[in-house]
């Protein structure tokens, strides 16, 4: 009787993790995963969205009347955020048009900060 008990005890234990396994399958399907994108963008918009962060920092160095070293562009969905610093007025408003020109832009968020030129 004791040797019964125990193989049952046995037999239900690995049902059980048999069924908890076959569960967790069907658990994750149900709630999903994070995949870590905040934005909630398919790969293409992604890679899109590179290609035209990409092409504005061509742009920006390219530019033969100012350099753009502390000038850092994002773009999400087309639209395009400049930020960092420059010396002058005019160097932000030239980043500002460079960056509407490129083929891929919707549209342009000035951040660019303009550094204190009396210090």
């Amino acid at each position: 009787m004791n040797t019964t008990s125990r193989n049952t005890g046995t037999a239900l234990r690995t049902f059980g993790l048999i069924l908890a396994l076959g569960a967790m399958p069907l658990m994750l399907s149900v709630t999903g995963c994070a995949t870590g994108n905040r934005y909630n963008q398919s790969t293409g918009d992604r890679i899109e969205d590179h290609g035209t962060s990409t092409r504005v920092m061509m742009a920006l160095a390219e530019d033969t009347q100012y350099k753009y070293t502390a000038v850092n562009v994002e773009t999400h969905k087309g639209t395009v955020q400049l930020s960092g610093f420059v010396n002058s007025r005019g160097e932000k408003n030239r980043a500002g048009d460079l960056a509407e020109d490129v083929p891929g832009v919707k549209d342009v968020v000035n951040n660019i900060a303009v550094k204190d030129s009396e210090n």
